[in-house]
């Protein structure tokens, strides 16, 4: 295969965004009671997201905004992309990551969703379970096992799923560094010049990618996308490309976030942790309710096209809606006593992958990496327990949550 270009650094290149959580998404340990109040004070509020969770906003700081956060206002809002349209992520996803079908509407959405859909079906989707995600969770937890004691976020759930998208994209192990670093970078939005700059470096390299596996495909995802068509109709290049752009984010970055919930979860219930080790079965109510309980993204942003009322509150047209998933998912009309997590729960939908026409693609893909790593877990790492000698996990903040460490011993392997 022909060799590619070499991958461009930012032009500072002592720039890092590694540690964007803080500035981006706050370090609240607790935003649910805050939650709490605003719904019990209504179902809709005019304030902005970052505003109400005492966060600086440098994207939609000034335009009118609202905050969802009644059960069924999200839902009406979400399953309504006619007066709630998409194009509100065009002011920061879109400037990064470009024509990604998250900044669209149908027809176009629908159109080029199909595709990724057929992509992404469960019964293909199963298949990378066995041959990528298994390798990847396998190779990590090897390099820890005989100690009996690990960082379960540093040491396998900040890493597996982005070596899982490496290993989806097939990319050179030279460019995997740097390339993570532009991904994370797309996502500074209070340093919006530079993520134009990751979204611009990311796009000349996947640009020429695509143009190679064109010509010589293989079994990886960029050829996949590239030759895949619905209808006779293949994805636009710069539909594809912004698609690639935004997997970092959308799949790895939610799926490790996703993943140490669920564990810190289970790890502070170890009475249902067991349960889950004498029935397996459970295993997928343990992570709907992992993800009910404290999703990966928090919060999705909507643009109101015309003049409505939302939970009596008049909504002019142009207004930013923010909705709060997060609030929707702990509403104890619908989920009673909704901040204890608990894996036995009747199961009801929730709203961590959306819903509606813009329903999370890999939403197939996140489950399947996240019961691969919880077999692992449970295989592997007998005695499980929390270090008794290290600092607890502590979940923090807004609109994306994730605990810093998370700290176990368990019998050597």
């Amino acid at each position: 295969m022909a060799s590619l270009p070499e991958i461009r650094d930012f032009d500072d290149p002592t720039y890092d965004p590694m540690d964007l959580d803080a500035l981006s998404f706050g370090r609240h340990e607790d935003p649910y009671p805050l939650y709490h109040r605003m719904r019990a004070a209504g179902p809709v509020h005019e304030i902005g997201f970052r505003e109400a969770v005492g966060l600086q906003d440098k994207v939609f700081g000034g335009r009118k905004s609202f905050c969802v956060v009644g059960h069924d206002e999200v839902g009406k809002v979400l399953v309504d992309p006619v007066r709630f349209s998409n194009k509100a992520y065009g002011e920061n996803l879109g400037r990064a990551f470009g024509q990604s079908i998250t900044i669209m509407d149908p027809p176009d959405h629908t159109r080029w969703r199909r595709i990724f859909q057929k992509i992404f079906l469960p019964q293909y989707v199963i298949t990378w379970g066995e041959t990528i995600v298994d390798p990847v969770v396998d190779d990590l937890m090897s390099a820890f096992e005989p100690s009996g004691r690990a960082d379960l976020v540093a040491q396998f759930t900040h890493l597996y799923p982005f070596h899982v998208i490496y290993r989806q994209l097939a990319l050179p192990e030279r460019d995997i560094g740097l390339f993570h670093k532009l991904a994370i970078a797309q996502t500074d939005y209070v340093n919006m010049d530079k993520a134009v700059e990751a979204g611009e470096k990311l796009g000349a390299y996947f640009a020429a990618i695509v143009a190679q596996r064109r010509v010589q495909p293989g079994d990886d995802l960029i050829s996949r996308l590239a030759l895949t068509e619905q209808d006779g109709e293949y994805l636009p290049e710069d539909v594809l490309i912004s698609f690639l752009r935004q997997l970092m984010n959308a799949a790895g970055d939610t799926t490790y976030r996703g993943t140490s919930v669920l564990l810190t979860a289970l790890l502070r219930n170890p009475d249902q942790m067991e349960a889950l080790r004498q029935d397996r079965s459970l295993i997928p109510a343990a992570i709907e309710e992992a993800l009910r309980w404290d999703g990966p993204v928090g919060m999705q942003t909507r643009m109101a096209t015309t003049d409505v009322e939302l939970g009596g509150v008049s909504i002019p047209a142009g207004s930013m809606v923010f909705v709060l998933a997060a609030a929707a998912n702990r509403d104890p009309a619908v989920w009673p006593d909704p901040d204890r997590f608990d894996i036995f729960r009747p199961k009801k939908p929730h709203f961590s992958f959306a819903r509606g026409p813009h329903m999370c693609v890999g939403q197939h893909l996140a489950r399947v990496e996240m019961t691969r790593a919880l077999h692992a877990v449970l295989d592997r790492l007998r005695a499980l327990r929390l270090d008794p000698d290290r600092p607890p996990p502590r979940l923090h903040g807004a609109m994306m949550r994730v605990p810093d460490h998370l700290h176990v011993r368990f019998e050597p392997r």
